[in-house]
């Protein structure tokens, strides 16, 4: 028998384990749910792959667009398209988890938007900047239908690309800043603007410790270490797409869009970044509006 198969090389609980052999056993969001007509919302959703080249694929969402006007002429909606990256420490969970397909469904119905809701790939197998690559050749995916001749009808017929709109929880929040800079600065050839970005507890990180993660060094120390997994590349967690702000960081002057929201919960660990961040894009000269939301009392991801 090889023993290789079961021995553990390392893990990061409650995550993952991998062993010897390469294998990764992911321990946590694993569970998925079909793409289906959810019955409380009324939202279809379909699943498909736009990247074949790195398995690159997404489930989008669209709800009931057919409507009457005054004079009893049915007519096709144009809505906002928004480019959506889910959390789960870029490690577990996926657009067909759960929690999330549940929280989309929600989402487009309450918002009346059409929803791209990717699965970008995710380390060990594939370590940052996989994600970041993933995120960009999917947003050129979505632009492609902006004459509407791409090749998905959902956004050919329904989405308006005058609102494009990129967002995500958590580690997928890290993704959709990440995004947002690659499309600034004029130089990104897309045929797209992106009109606002959504980050909810984003994930960002850096060597020193900033404001209440200093109260707790063990926590601290968890969170290098789990950086320095998902990209190992990183030099002591302050590559700028970890650290927006670190020393010689790209201005975030040069964010790819109009808007910016960022919500943040009271005892999320990644709290004190999120306001660093906002801060920092405040100073910038940076043209657009910018809002935060904190929520008193709540954790990382409670709304998941």
């Amino acid at each position: 028998m090889d023993s290789a198969k079961h021995e553990i090389a390392y893990e990061f609980l409650p995550y993952l384990q991998v062993y010897k052999d390469g294998h990764v056993e992911r321990l946590l969001g694993t569970d998925s749910v079909p793409a289906s007509t959810d019955p409380l919302t009324g939202i279809c959703s379909k699943n498909l792959t736009m990247i074949p080249e790195t398995d690159v694929s997404a489930r989008l969402y669209l709800p009931n667009l057919t409507t009457t006007n005054k004079d009893g002429v049915t007519t096709d909606q144009k809505l906002p398209v928004l480019l959506y990256f889910h959390g789960g420490g870029f490690l577990v969970s996926s657009s067909s988890s759960p929690s999330y397909h549940n929280y989309l469904n929600k989402l487009v119905a309450e918002a009346q938007i059409v929803a791209v809701s990717v699965d970008y790939r995710r380390p060990p197998e594939h370590h940052l900047p996989a994600a970041y690559e993933d995120s960009w050749a999917t947003l050129r995916w979505v632009a492609s239908h902006r004459n509407r001749d791409g090749s998905e009808d959902w956004l050919n017929d329904h989405a308006d690309f005058d609102r494009v709109l990129v967002g995500g929880e958590t580690s997928g929040g890290n993704i959709a800043h990440n995004l947002a800079m690659m499309a600034g600065g004029g130089r990104s050839g897309l045929e797209v603007e992106i009109l606002g970005l959504a980050l909810v507890h984003p994930s960002f990180w850096g060597s020193d410790h900033v404001r209440s993660e200093g109260l707790n060094m063990d926590r601290k120390a968890e969170m290098d270490r789990f950086w320095q997994m998902v990209f190992p590349s990183s030099l002591e967690n302050n590559d700028p797409r970890v650290n927006p702000v670190a020393e010689g960081a790209p201005s975030l002057a040069g964010l790819g869009c109009r808007k910016v929201l960022v919500l943040l919960a009271e005892e999320d660990l990644t709290r004190d970044r999120g306001w660093v961040y906002y801060e920092a894009l405040g100073r910038s000269r940076w043209t657009g509006a910018i809002e935060i939301h904190e929520t008193e009392g709540e954790g990382h991801a409670f709304h998941i």
